[in-house]
């Protein structure tokens, strides 16, 4: 019945099922005020969303550093989850005083704690730039030359956007090239942590929850947002709803979902399931198997892995539960009979354009996958240890340096360069000589077992020569030793040399690194020829997909603004098995082991012998709740994502999704699409109970 159910979900257009599709701002409009109704919402749709006032309830929903988030004051008060300012408690952690374990309370503004890298971006405006884009691409050009065309007018219309001071602008790619979006933001960098709980609340359960339910975690946090050395005051702030929600109850989730795929060929998502799953599992375990041995050793090195390690952990299970899902769900196979059904659609209706682009892109995977396991190597090189990622940073920023700005890569431009100097610089804190230098030689095994015809030549030179293990770490400590990319002033200094000064420094793992970096260069050249096909043929095949569904369609996540509607329900799992919709405070204290990740902080398990008066006691659970279940179709990048009611108020933060809803990024399938939100009435008591944080309970009008 659930494979079923997700193939119907797979071939009917996205408005015939409750609960799935990631809306934009600008469809909300076109469904219409009835549509919206019909969700449970009895706000006036120009609330949620007004074209002439630039904004509404949804925009709210305001970007964070790979999280989304809202205000909840007047004041600049920002709530989002405990897992996106893990870095802001890294980087104020000492072994004396840990915060990413104890939390942190700002009983005054003086005392709120200033966070680097971070930025807050709210969105003020949207613009359809799809006519300038397509106008842009020449008639007769080869597919990188396509790309080309389409990337230069992505950063003139940026550009042109980012012209306004405290302005960041983003390019939207929908549908594969369908149709092209631009969204502009005020851009706010002086934010400071207000309260994050204990580790033992914000992450309670750990990896034996994660993805799990029942959850009984506090994932939630508050920041303050500050323009001019002043609290920021938002346009729209959301209202904290201390009535709280009950199954049947209609929400919405609106946030920044990163990226999904049901757009995707079947052949592409077989890739995934065949190899890219299997392999980030692989490389992710063996990966914190290393930060969990060596942050055992010291508490230094424990904080400097602390946000690493936790990215990694939620990677691995990730990738564990999108396999265990596609299988399951037989998800392959159900998109095969999807796309047959569009074929035969197409050929009925003489749409011949869009059988033949779907099957060059099927030929267009098949040529990917000659190169896959290099390829995938060589993306991996700078996302595990600092000893790559830093000189691999600087080789490219000083490769493209030598370009005009217009020419270079996207994400070193001159609008970029703050954030990799911040990156730079916040990253000292987080590099452990030890743990780094096992990261790296994890890499480098894999490379040099790589297939002959797949070898990466730089890695040849300097280490394929050698005879055993022994001999590549002596190599590679050869290489680290004299190298000055370590120390954050010469680093600093290496960011803005250009490639002829970084070659007469004869550091030899800078050397390294920028030999690595042609060939990372010429799988970005490859990759680009390969994106300017593809922009010539999806969007073709994507006409007939949606032709055939006859109404509106959520496009694919691509980290733009979304919101998501649905109710609070419980599921089924497994044969025999029933999911209650809500947790409480109770079910925290029975997982309680005195052990992590079950270790309830004392301060929490006193109040709650004290029986402390419970303003915010569920009547239906007669307890405080915890966590809430909904249908919402959501996925990474709703981290932090406000959870509102049908009246704008808002009731939970969403955290993250259940284990048989963890493939929901391939097809959505109502029987077990649930996320998982944490109950604002939890973070209420803690501050009221537990924290004693009376002004703060004020600012959010629940004192």
């Amino acid at each position: 019945m659930r494979r079923a159910l997700l193939l119907v979900s797979m071939l009917l257009p996205a408005t015939s099922l409750a609960g799935e599709g990631k809306w934009m701002p600008q469809q909300v409009l076109e469904l219409g005020p009835g549509w919206v109704k019909q969700q449970g919402f009895g706000l006036p749709l120009d609330r949620l969303w007004s074209e002439k006032a630039g904004g509404g309830l949804l925009s709210n929903a305001v970007q964070l550093p790979g999280c989304s988030g809202s205000f909840v004051s007047a004041q600049g008060l920002l709530i989002t989850n405990h897992h996106c300012v893990v870095g802001i408690l890294q980087e104020h952690s000492t072994p004396q005083a840990n915060l990413t374990k104890d939390g942190y309370l700002a009983r005054a503004a003086v005392d709120e704690k200033p966070a680097k890298a971070f930025r807050v971006q709210v969105p003020r405006a949207f613009r359809d730039v799809t006519k300038d884009v397509l106008a842009a691409i020449p008639k007769d050009v080869d597919d990188l030359g396509r790309f080309k065309a389409v990337e230069a007018k992505q950063k003139a219309l940026v550009a042109e956007c980012e012209i306004q001071p405290g302005t960041r602008c983003v390019f939207g790619t929908f549908d594969g090239g369908r149709f092209f979006t631009i969204t502009e933001f005020t851009e706010l960098t002086d934010v400071r942590l207000v309260y994050a709980p204990p580790g033992q609340v914000g992450d309670f359960g750990g990896e034996v929850d994660n993805w799990m339910w029942p959850r009984h975690s506090g994932d939630f946090a508050l920041l303050r947002v500050y323009e001019g050395g002043k609290p920021y005051q938002p346009k729209w702030w959301f209202p904290v709803s201390t009535r709280g929600l009950k199954p049947g109850d209609a929400v919405a989730v609106l946030g920044y979902p990163g990226v999904s795929f049901r757009a995707w060929l079947a052949d592409e998502v077989a890739e995934r399931q065949a190899r890219f799953y299997p392999q980030v599992r692989e490389l992710s375990a063996e990966w914190v198997a290393i930060m969990e041995a060596e942050g055992k050793k010291s508490p230094e090195v424990a904080i400097a892995t602390a946000d690493d390690l936790r990215a990694l952990l939620n990677r691995r299970k990730n990738s564990e539960g999108q396999l265990a899902g596609l299988a399951r769900g037989r998800i392959v196979e159900g998109m095969r009979e999807a796309e047959a059904r569009v074929e035969a659609f197409a050929k009925k209706q003489g749409l011949t354009d869009a059988v033949a682009a779907h099957d060059a892109l099927a030929a267009l995977h098949q040529e990917k996958l000659s190169t896959w396991d290099r390829d995938f190597l060589l993306d991996t090189s700078s996302h595990g240890a600092r000893a790559f990622g830093w000189p691999l940073l600087v080789a490219r920023r000083s490769w493209e340096a030598q370009r005009p700005d217009a020419e270079r890569e996207l994400g070193y431009q001159e609008r970029d360069l703050p954030r990799l100097r911040e990156r730079l610089e916040r990253d000292q804190k987080r590099y452990a000589p030890t743990a780094d230098f096992a990261l790296a030689m994890s890499w480098l095994r894999r490379a040099l077992a790589l297939p002959k015809a797949q070898r990466i030549e730089t890695v040849d030179t300097v280490f394929g020569g050698l005879k055993d293990e022994a001999a590549v770490a002596a190599k590679l400590k050869a290489l680290i030793g004299p190298s000055k990319l370590f120390t954050l002033a010469e680093r600093m200094k290496m960011f803005d040399e250009g490639v002829p000064q970084l070659m007469t420094r004869k550091d030899p793992l800078l050397d390294f690194a920028l030999g690595l970096d042609v060939e990372r260069r010429r799988l970005r050249d490859r990759r680009e020829a390969w994106a300017g096909r593809a922009l010539q043929l999806r969007p073709r095949w994507r006409a007939a997909v949606l032709a055939l569904a006859a109404r509106p369609v959520a496009p694919d996540a691509n980290s733009t603004l979304r919101v998501t509607f649905g109710r609070v329900r419980g599921y089924s799992p497994r044969d025999g098995v029933t999911m209650e919709a809500q947790t409480s405070l109770a079910g925290v204290l029975e997982k309680h082991t005195g052990v992590e990740p079950f270790d309830v902080p004392l301060k929490i398990r006193e109040a709650v012998a004290a029986k402390k008066p419970a303003r915010f006691v569920d009547p239906r659970l007669k307890d405080v709740p915890v966590d809430f279940l909904a249908d919402c179709d959501t996925t990474g990048g709703n981290s932090g994502s406000p959870v509102i009611d049908g009246q704008g108020r808002l009731v939970g933060v969403n955290f993250d999704r259940v284990w048989e809803n963890v493939a929901n990024d391939f097809g959505y399938n109502p029987a077990v699409a649930r996320n998982v939100s944490a109950d604002v009435r939890y973070l209420l008591w803690l501050l009221a109970e537990v924290e004693g944080a009376g002004d703060l309970l004020k600012e959010l009008g629940a004192d």
